[in-house]
């Protein structure tokens, strides 16, 4: 299997339009396409820059020419949840005439969108490539060629994997901004090049409390690695 990370910027996209005129980002990971009416239905996160910003996106989004469907299914604040149809673009016409298939979710935002797309072979992968040039502009980010052994390990562990990141989504912002301090400053070093009075110097508080941070932030990390680490299928 071919792996690719792409950043697209596609010209007939409802999601890339309106990020180019709003300060909106996309973020889609459920999706299902209609053959027959040649339509993309999402389910899709819309987050904006605050509140007002985010009604005018919404606004512009429902009213754009390639939306056919357009449903506000939740909303808190700057964030809401979306289920919406669109036209079937040039790129997506693309990418499935040539059998590729999609591998990670969309994440638009600022006028381009990050694909992650898959093809079975490396001809295949560079014939579709050539084939969205002429109507797409796109930035390769990443190739990889996944062998069939790691590609089932990876299918295998997907759930340990999804732990580790929901780990890392647990932290407080402060318990996160410790533990990134700590590492880049060699706290966790033989023999050590930050102290806690370094980094209690460094956010302006007491070392008791770095030391709390540190210990809750580094409970939550492990209690999610140790966890991974007894669910890994060798």
């Amino acid at each position: 299997m071919i792996s690719l990370e792409m950043d697209m910027v596609q010209y007939d996209c409802p999601y890339i339009d309106t990020t180019r005129e709003y300060e909106v980002s996309f973020l889609a990971k459920q999706w299902d396409f209609h053959p027959v009416e040649r339509e993309l239905e999402t389910r899709i996160m819309v987050n904006g820059a605050d509140r007002e910003e985010l009604d005018r996106g919404l606004n512009a989004l429902e009213a754009h020419d390639h939306m056919e469907s357009y449903q506000l299914l939740r909303r808190k604040g700057d964030l809401a949840l979306i289920r919406s149809r669109i036209d079937e673009t040039n790129a997506m016409s693309v990418i499935r005439d040539h059998s590729g298939y999609i591998t990670g979710p969309f994440r638009i935002r600022d006028g381009s969108e990050i694909w992650h797309v898959g093809f079975d072979t490396e001809r295949v992968a560079e014939g579709t490539l050539s084939e969205l040039e002429r109507d797409n502009d796109y930035t390769i980010r990443s190739r990889e060629s996944v062998d069939l052994e790691d590609y089932y390990d990876l299918l295998q562990n997907i759930d340990s994997a999804k732990r580790l990141v929901n780990g890392c989504r647990e932290l407080s912002e402060v318990e996160r901004d410790t533990l990134e301090k700590a590492v880049e400053g060699g706290y966790f070093d033989t023999p050590r090049d930050a102290t806690l009075s370094s980094l209690a110097d460094e956010f302006d508080v007491s070392k008791m409390a770095i030391s709390k941070n540190l210990r809750r932030g580094q409970r939550k990390i492990l209690d999610r690695v140790t966890t991974a680490m007894n669910d890994v299928t060798e």
